[in-house]
């Protein structure tokens, strides 16, 4: 049967047979459910936790609020205005194979959200340097309904980025989208870990599903056969489960989803970060507890598409055993 010919229930059956190859067919059902029960929802299940960009009058709100005092346009062109910000993790046990090795962040990226900020992000990477690129999530606008135009937005980005992608997901991110994005090439990190190798040395690669608005999360079970002593990259969408990452033996954490604020008052200043974590963790490089953090501000927009006082970015991390 031609996939035109495919019913959408003979296509939401093949999903569920790709996702349980995939994944395993217990933890299959039980995202999939958690997507249905949770999804679009303002109050997380804890009923503790606000989430703006599932509140259906925010944007509307947000663009009213900027016009009135004349910064719609402004906070619009902002947020089309990338950098490229390089940070340097200093990892003194690293192994000397992976001196230098430099891996490309991208996060926060709602292709779907404005086609202008899309093509600023692969004009911005294309010229880039890398040894590796890494996604931590959210790559669709919203949390609910189609993925389509998401999954368009990401097959141009694949073809954009050189040589290996690994990925996981956010918040606004449905397991639905899983199959596609692999089938692209990006290489989904579900609870799961990869060995790095270079000239017979290795880094580990770790990455979770979303432990923000999903709590799906698994450090013990992404990290399980990492050897002692082994250098340890995390990748996880949100800064959220800094302590338990920290505890569990991380070297290094990436993440994304609180926009550094996205909509800032001078100096940088978030009105809010959208993320249970202390704000120092907020944006940027941090340490904690031994395990070196970054938080990229990300380099799309949520919710509405502009920027004050808080310029998105794409990140270049270089690892290096010493401070030269």
């Amino acid at each position: 049967m031609t996939a035109q010919a495919r019913t959408p229930e003979d296509q939401d059956e093949l999903l569920a047979y790709r996702l349980s190859l995939r994944l395993g067919p217990v933890h299959a059902r039980q995202r999939l459910a958690i997507e249905q029960e949770t999804e679009a929802r303002v109050f997380g299940k804890d009923r503790r936790t606000f989430h703006l960009e599932n509140l259906t009058t925010a944007p509307g709100l947000i663009r009213f609020c900027l016009r009135c005092v004349g910064l719609y346009r402004r906070a619009q062109a902002n947020s089309r205005k990338l950098a490229t910000v390089e940070n340097r993790f200093v990892i003194p046990e690293l192994p000397p194979a992976f001196e230098g090795f430099r891996i490309l962040h991208l996060t926060d990226l709602h292709v779907d959200m404005d086609e202008a900020n899309l093509q600023a992000v692969i004009d911005r990477i294309t010229p880039l340097d890398y040894d590796l690129c890494v996604l931590t999530g959210d790559y669709r606008r919203l949390t609910w309904g189609p993925i389509d135009d998401a999954l368009a937005g990401m097959a141009r980005l694949r073809r954009a980025i050189r040589g290996d992608a690994f990925a996981v997901l956010g918040n606004h991110d449905s397991i639905r989208m899983v199959p596609a994005l692999e089938d692209m090439g990006y290489r989904l990190l579900m609870n799961e870990m990869v060995p790095l190798e270079r000239q017979r040395e290795r880094l580990y690669l770790a990455g979770v599903d979303d432990g923000h608005f999903y709590k799906a999360h698994n450090l013990h079970r992404a990290g399980d056969d990492i050897p002692d002593g082994g250098i340890s990259i995390l990748l996880s969408h949100t800064p959220e489960i800094w302590r338990e990452a920290a505890f569990a033996g991380y070297d290094l954490f990436l993440c994304g989803h609180t926009h550094g604020g996205q909509i800032c008052l001078p100096g940088g200043i978030p009105v809010t970060l959208d993320a249970h974590c202390p704000r120092r963790l907020g944006r940027g490089y941090w340490q904690v507890n031994g395990m070196q953090g970054y938080t990229s501000p990300g380099s799309g927009t949520s919710v509405l598409n502009v920027r004050l006082n808080c310029p998105p970015e794409v990140t270049l991390h270089r690892l290096t055993r010493g401070p030269g």
